[in-house]
């Protein structure tokens, strides 16, 4: 997909101050420190669209974004940051299940997971809830550049056993060479395809 522009529009923690629109939605959920930001902004070809921190659990609110007037981007609080204050942890999950539950424009959600780290708990919930309200899931495995080549099938599979799903589910990214940018696009752009009235989600 060729980016035109990319606009943020507002931040939201609650289901009323969403943003009114029938665009078509594609979120991005992750642990802290996962690599989502840098992946939303190799995405759209920004630098800083989205912010990176070294500081883990820094998004704590919904940020929407309009893409080329095309769709909307969600970028989801990041969770699993044991820094969080705990008021803030005891938001993030009824945050996250509120918009998966109740956005009716939501078509798939990026899964975004780190290739040196075992999914967790917090992980297998966020899938458990994505099945639960029948969302379509993209799962990406990211920095792929951290590992060498003999370690990503070994570091794939572990997590493919952790989440239960194939192997053929995943897409592979790393920010720094930009590999798995055109794969994990042409996911995006079919589950848009599907977006329309008579394609949308119960809610």
């Amino acid at each position: 997909m060729k980016i035109f522009s990319a606009e943020f529009i507002k931040s939201a923690a609650r289901v009323a101050h969403y943003p009114q629109s029938e665009l078509p939605e594609v979120a991005f959920a992750g642990r802290s420190n996962v690599g989502k930001s840098s992946l939303i902004n190799v995405l759209l070809n920004r630098r800083n669209l989205v912010r990176t921190s070294s500081t883990p659990g820094r998004t704590q609110l919904l940020n929407f974004f309009n893409v080329n007037n095309l769709f909307s981007l969600v970028d989801l609080p990041g969770y699993g940051f044991a820094k969080v204050p705990l008021t803030v942890k005891k938001e993030w999950g009824p945050m996250i299940r509120s918009y998966l539950e109740l956005r009716e424009n939501l078509q798939a959600v990026v899964f975004i997971m780190d290739i040196r780290r075992v999914p967790g708990q917090e992980d297998i919930q966020l899938l458990d809830w994505l099945e639960e309200f029948g969302v379509p899931t993209i799962p990406v495995v990211t920095k792929l550049d951290k590992v060498n080549r003999s370690q990503r099938d070994k570091q794939v599979r572990v997590i493919a056993r952790e989440t239960g799903l194939p192997l053929e589910a995943f897409s592979l990214f790393s920010a720094q060479t930009r590999e798995g940018r055109d794969e994990i696009w042409e996911r995006i752009e079919d589950a848009l395809a599907l977006a329309g009235p008579e394609d949308s989600r119960e809610p």
